[in-house]
């Protein structure tokens, strides 16, 4: 009978007088992927930032550090289409030979002239280190991108806000333009306009 009644006791569930349950935890809901949780260091509190991180990458480091990371190759990234797309089209630097932009890699490569603009840009690089670095380590409170150049005032007032997302949007839409272009004129062995 004992066991009979313990059987009856283990079926029967919880006495919902006696104890209630804490509710579940929610989650908090990516803008970008409403059916994925928002990353953590993705709280909206950065201009652009829609929670978009499946992949988790958000949570390996300094979230500053990786937007200025990501303002910096999207800037590089902007003037390296335009660059590309203007050699394709016909513009040429005094003295610099016929070619397409896909062709311009190895002559530059091959007259040597390469090794100077490698040094040209490892100046640039050093001279900005330190301001990445201490980015990087969270020692300063500087907005990550911003390097005190503003001679319009653009970055401040009513539409600074504005203009840091319309400048993290064109980053980001720079590097996937100058990744196809890229891609398209290698491929096909196109000029612009690349189809």
């Amino acid at each position: 009978m004992l066991a009979l009644t313990h059987a009856i006791a283990a079926f029967a569930g919880p006495n919902v007088g006696s104890s209630r349950r804490a509710p579940a935890p929610q989650m908090v809901q990516s803008k970008a992927l409403p059916f994925l949780e928002a990353p953590a260091n993705l709280d909206g509190s950065m201009v652009g930032d829609n929670g978009f991180d499946p992949l988790g990458l958000s949570a390996a480091g300094n979230i500053k550090w990786m937007r200025e990371a990501e303002l910096k190759h999207g800037r590089v990234a902007m003037l390296a289409w335009a660059g590309y797309v203007a050699v394709d089209l016909g513009w040429r630097a005094p003295g610099a030979p016929a070619c397409t932009s896909l062709e311009a890699h190895d002559i530059t490569v091959k007259s040597g002239f390469m090794t100077l603009l490698l040094g040209l840009v490892g100046v640039f690089e050093a001279l900005s280190y330190n301001a990445v670095a201490e980015t990087m380590k969270g020692e300063t409170d500087r907005e990550p991108g911003d390097f005190y150049l503003d001679p319009f005032g653009w970055a401040a007032g009513d539409k600074a806000s504005r203009m840091k997302l319309a400048e993290i949007v064109h980053c980001r839409l720079g590097m996937l333009a100058f990744s196809g272009v890229v891609t398209q004129s290698a491929l096909k062995s196109l000029s612009f306009p690349y189809w």
